[in-house]
């Protein structure tokens, strides 16, 4: 039953130990039908229902879930603390923990063979999660020690605690388990087409680029600056430590941190927007070592002068002694209410607000909120490898023209390594900056068959008059939006694309729709580019299928003998012409002449949802949704029944 709240006195809440006011100002609502709502109306904007269900089906898989009924053992209980071993780890860090009634418990941050208590604090539909509170045995694969001092505590890091060896293993199973079952629908062997995990190049300091948040570790504590705290939203560790990044990072995090100590500068609080400091951000490259510093804060300066504060943070940071070399210090305003890093205005403070990082002998120049691929290292062994999938494909259309469509493009990076190998390389890029720097690193190193256009993917591609030969798919880490995803495997026609993937639920859930518009896996691999973390990057060949043979026939049309009459042919289209779609619209007009009363487009959707049929087809289905449901009567349930029967819909 849907619960409605109205007040307007202060309610004190407790997360995490801390304590805040808030006021509730209207209608509060809460309750489970509003929770499905509210998963309704997510959904609802991910594509076709068609969609929705088989990634619903594929999370079912993925996780092993079976309805209560079927069920061995005892009914968990939320807030019921429970022991059991951990079978497997489900990507990227969700540890599958069978208790000794063979109930199976979705508890994050374990892995394989540990034995765990922890707190049940979701049930729904057959699913378990549970919290972790403790390891009781280690795993056999897990090291006595982690090789960093903060790993358990910080929520950067998921597997510090196996040797390097394992963790390759580890994720090679995930994305194995992941995309078999997606390969087996489309009738191919994953293990014929995967050509196994790649190393990162390094497996400590691979960082080139670091958000650290300012905070403090407990409340009213020290100033915190460094990353969250794992499992919280507020809480900051220190991670001075830290061993995926170099010694450059540790000196400048000390530095600020014991700068703003010293002088007494309060973070900004989450709840009560209130404060100065939010994030640092650090980028170091690999090849030129040169590094750019940017400290975000609010506009909340009361108390201080600002400018002397940032002169004199600026001269103990350049005090210091690096490995590399420091070519811009910024500062930047962001006064959003959301905990991101937002670019409200940026000024330099020194240097400049770019440097230069080399990858496979071409240049680019990186700005402090560019898309770059965080270990340059382990991106020169990405690029590497989807350049061989690329080009041997391209040796096919050697006598022809070769054109590649980098969708998704960013600031070119992808595109400019596959210019080498072809005629011409368009990228297609919403963020216009990333554009606009794509464009400008293409002239730096000399490419002139590179062109970068900004838009939406979805409506660029229209307006291109060129017809691709290949395309690189390299989308963020949801993947691509469903009709995005029709238009380039069902409308465009190119043969071969190749997909790079920095989530592999993303790419399973993609891979299916691929497969259903005729394109099938030809090879494919993993590169690790996040050594101690959960995720790790894939490549995916894919080429249409051809016809197994092809039949000519000949066909005579008009009248007489052996021909085949027009007329025929006109009725038989006719008949096989698609049904218009019918609209609530329609359905409310029907019944109205029909009956003489109105029905609501909320009992339309009620009587819809019982007989099973699709509900996000019609306008306002989805605002249906988020309201309470509303229960027809009974008369007017059958006037709705007798419209969805005459547009043949039951």
């Amino acid at each position: 039953m849907i619960s409605l709240m109205m007040t307007k006195k202060k309610q004190r809440k407790t997360i995490n130990n801390r304590t805040f006011e808030s006021k509730q100002k209207g209608p509060q609502v809460s309750g489970p039908f509003f929770r499905l709502s509210c998963i309704r109306k997510t959904l609802s904007v991910t594509g076709s229902a068609g969609v929705r269900q088989a990634v619903n089906d594929f999370d079912r898989r993925r996780f092993g879930i079976c309805p209560a009924a079927e069920r061995t053992g005892s009914e968990m209980k939320k807030g019921e603390v429970a022991q059991g071993i951990v079978k497997e780890v489900i990507f990227p860090n969700k540890g599958v923990a069978v208790t000794e009634e063979g109930q199976r418990v979705i508890v994050k941050n374990t892995i394989p063979g540990q034995k765990v208590s922890f707190l049940v604090n979701k049930i729904r539909k057959g699913k378990c999660e549970g919290r972790l509170l403790e390891v009781l045995e280690k795993s056999p694969i897990e090291m006595t020690d982690s090789a960093c001092p903060h790993f358990g505590i910080c929520g950067g890091c998921t597997y510090q605690n196996l040797n390097y060896e394992e963790q390759l293993k580890l994720k090679e199973r995930q994305v194995r388990d992941l995309l078999l079952p997606v390969l087996a629908e489309a009738g191919k062997d994953f293990d014929v087409l995967f050509e196994g995990i790649k190393e990162s190049p390094k497996q400590f300091g691979y960082r080139n680029k670091m958000e650290f948040s300012f905070g403090d570790t407990e409340k009213d504590g020290p100033l915190a600056l460094g990353m969250h705290k794992r499992g919280s939203f507020y809480d900051i560790v220190n991670v001075e430590s830290c061993q995926i990044i170099e010694e450059d990072y540790r000196c400048i995090l000390k530095c600020v941190r014991e700068f703003f100590t010293e002088k007494k500068i309060s973070f900004y609080h989450k709840m009560r927007h209130e404060g100065y400091l939010r994030h640092l951000l650090v980028r170091k490259a690999a090849k030129t070592g040169e590094i750019l510093i940017d400290l975000v804060t609010s506009t909340q300066t009361e108390g201080f002068d600002e400018a002397a504060l940032l002169e004199e943070m600026k001269e103990r940071i350049l005090a210091n002694s690096f490995d590399g070399k420091i070519v811009g210090i910024l500062h930047t305003r962001n006064d959003s209410l959301a905990d991101v890093i937002r670019d409200d205005g940026t000024d330099i403070l020194y240097g400049q607000n770019y440097f230069y990082e080399e990858l496979l002998g071409l240049q680019f120049k990186i700005t402090p909120f560019s898309f770059f691929q965080t270990n340059s290292l382990g991106a020169e062994v990405l690029y590497e490898t989807a350049r061989e999938f690329i080009e041997d494909s391209l040796k096919e259309k050697a006598e022809k023209k070769r054109v590649v469509f980098d969708l998704y493009s960013g600031t070119g990076t992808i595109a400019q390594m596959l210019s080498p190998v072809a005629d011409k390389v368009i990228g297609v890029e919403i963020v216009e900056e990333a554009v606009e720097a794509a464009k400008e690193n293409a002239l730096r190193n000399g490419l002139s068959n590179c062109e970068f256009l900004a838009g939406d993917v979805l409506k660029v591609i229209d307006d291109i008059e060129e017809k691709p030969d290949f395309i690189v798919l390299d989308p963020p880490r949801d993947g691509i939006h469903p009709k995005a995803l029709e238009k380039i495997g069902g409308r465009m026609g190119v043969k071969d694309m190749i997909y790079i993937s920095c989530k592999p639920t993303s790419l399973a859930r993609d891979l299916e729709c691929l497969q259903r518009y005729g394109y099938e896996v030809k090879r494919m691999c993993c590169v690790d580019m996040f050594p101690g973390t959960g995720h790790v990057e894939s490549i995916v060949l894919l080429s249409h299928k051809s016809p197994d043979s092809i039949i000519n026939v000949k066909v005579e049309f008009g009248d007489g003998e052996g021909k085949v009459p027009l007329d025929a042919i006109a009725e038989r289209a006719k008949k096989c012409q698609p049904k218009p779609k019918v609209t609530y619209k329609m359905i409310q007009e029907y019944v109205e002449k029909k009956f003489g009363f109105k029905v609501h487009t909320a009992y339309i959707a009620e009587v819809k949802r019982s007989l099973g049929l699709t509900m996000y087809d019609a306008p306002n289905a989805v605002e249906e949704l988020k309201q309470p449901r509303k229960h027809p009567p009974k008369e007017k349930v059958e006037v709705i029944k007798d419209a969805l029967k005459y547009f043949e819909m039951i």
